[in-house]
């Protein structure tokens, strides 16, 4: 039977629908990989525009404070009103910051409109990981596959490990047009983001609830989440005495918000449940401190590439780029297998000892052995991040699984900006070596206590088997 001219081919009814995989990818990568491309350009752009370091860390606190308040917020949109059209407005959001970002003259205050284009590639890249996993599980509830591991792993792989190339990529782009070509490369992605999601995702997937079913949206809950979170990552990146008012205001906000959700009929973040749900607490942790480990390498090794070692932007990406490649070579290679206990484990061991290397790092380290380092990072790269986005996905509530892998995502990028504080502290005005060695202690404190956490953590043992 010929279908008719301008009809979707039905989806396979025994297997997931390969061609959901393009936006799912593409849409999934946009923001890691823009939360580190920037790595590499901020030195170029504070030189071009005449704009001290003070200012130009706007550029990575800006998406860092958007996404981890956006995630959850357009998660728990999607769980209501399906994928397509916040998928559709969030690369259309992507492209604009992309045009902004490479149109704006070179002059000091145009410093703050990039500011303004990162805010609005932040709330662009927002759908792409919840819509993700959504139609993870949304197609997994159309063909009864319980454990989509294969596809699970593409994901991973396509997210926190390809988060590593961004620095690579910034450079290269750097090198070869300049430091524009890192916003105007969100172009043609958010428009190839915007036509994938057009042509392939569903208008309804089943997952949602029906219009007369929707839950209303718990406007209190989210101003809540958004003071508190926004109040505490203001002051973790900007830490001094006159902001402890900040703290103060997190902890009112946020405890206002655990008293609000618990009465709420429809709460923006089920207060209940995930109290009630220490697993999912735990890889929310792992998250945070996988997160926290990742992004002292991307950024405060990354630094210190460029100024202790002396190598160029280019050259510093590069030299990073094996972290990505033995990332996705062990998450490819263990990721059919859905059991998590061992990745944990084995990445656990893996950041103990890239921790160690960089005690023994040097100015005159040969390349050889940064590489030696770097291929040792990308295991838990790899691993960790691959284990853990699969013990959300076996742990978090079905009918939230959009909001829970968006808070995934703040907790992460909470990871992220404690890093920041901490090689930012470290390194005062240079990445030194002596900063850099305080730095592998740090990582080998944190290592240690994911390694506690997890081979503690006895729930890992059965997710994954039958």
């Amino acid at each position: 039977m010929r279908r008719t001219p301008g009809t979707r081919r039905p989806a396979p009814a025994d297997h997931f629908d390969n061609r959901l995989l393009a936006p799912m990818m593409l849409g999934a990568i946009l923001n890691p990989v823009n939360t580190s491309i920037i790595a590499v350009a901020l030195t170029p752009i504070g030189i071009a525009l005449g704009a001290p370091a003070s200012d130009t860390v706007w550029l990575v606190s800006a998406l860092y404070l958007t996404t981890a308040v956006g995630q959850p917020l357009v998660g728990r949109l999607v769980d209501i009103f399906g994928v397509k059209k916040l998928f559709l407005t969030g690369g259309s959001l992507v492209a604009l910051s992309g045009l902004i970002g490479g149109l704006v003259p070179s002059s000091p205050e145009s410093l703050w409109w990039l500011v303004a284009a990162r805010v609005i590639l932040g709330i662009g890249t927002c759908a792409g990981y919840p819509a993700a996993m959504y139609m993870i599980r949304a197609e997994s509830l159309r063909t009864g596959m319980k454990s989509p591991a294969g596809i699970l792993t593409a994901l991973s792989v396509s997210t926190q490990t390809v988060s590593v190339v961004g620095p690579t990529l910034g450079g290269l782009l750097i090198g070869a047009w300049g430091w524009r070509a890192t916003f105007l490369v969100n172009l043609p992605l958010g428009l190839a983001s915007l036509l994938l999601g057009l042509i392939f995702f569903p208008a309804r997937t089943g997952l949602e609830p029906a219009p007369e079913d929707r839950p209303k949206i718990d406007a209190p809950g989210i101003v809540l989440f958004a003071a508190s979170m926004l109040s505490l990552l203001v002051f973790l990146q900007n830490i001094s005495l006159s902001l402890l008012w900040l703290v103060a205001v997190a902890l009112v906000t946020g405890a206002a918000l655990v008293r609000w959700e618990l009465r709420c009929d429809d709460p923006f973040i089920d207060v209940r449940v995930l109290a009630g749900n220490g697993p999912l607490l735990l890889t929310y942790t792992r998250g945070l401190l996988t997160a926290t480990i990742s992004y002292t390498f991307v950024y405060g090794f990354t630094q210190w590439l460029e100024t202790g070692r002396g190598l160029s932007a280019t050259a510093a990406g590069l030299v990073l780029l094996p972290v990505f490649a033995a990332g996705i070579a062990v998450a490819v290679t263990w990721g059919r297998r859905p059991e998590v206990t061992g990745k944990l484990l084995a990445g656990s061991v893996a950041q103990l000892v890239a921790g160690v290397l960089m005690l023994f790092t040097t100015g005159s380290s040969p390349i050889w052995y940064l590489v030696t380092a770097m291929l040792i990072l990308g295991i838990p790269q790899g691993l960790n991040n691959l284990a853990i986005q699969n013990s959300l996905y076996f742990q978090a509530d079905p009918d939230r699984i959009a909001s829970s892998a968006g808070l995934l995502r703040t907790f992460m990028y909470l990871g992220a900006i404690v890093s920041s504080v901490i090689y930012g502290n470290v390194y005062g005005d240079e990445a030194t070596t002596g900063g850099l060695h305080i730095l592998g202690w740090v990582v080998i404190g944190i290592s240690v206590v994911f390694l506690s956490v997890t081979a503690s953590d006895r729930s890992l043992r059965t997710i994954g088997r039958e």
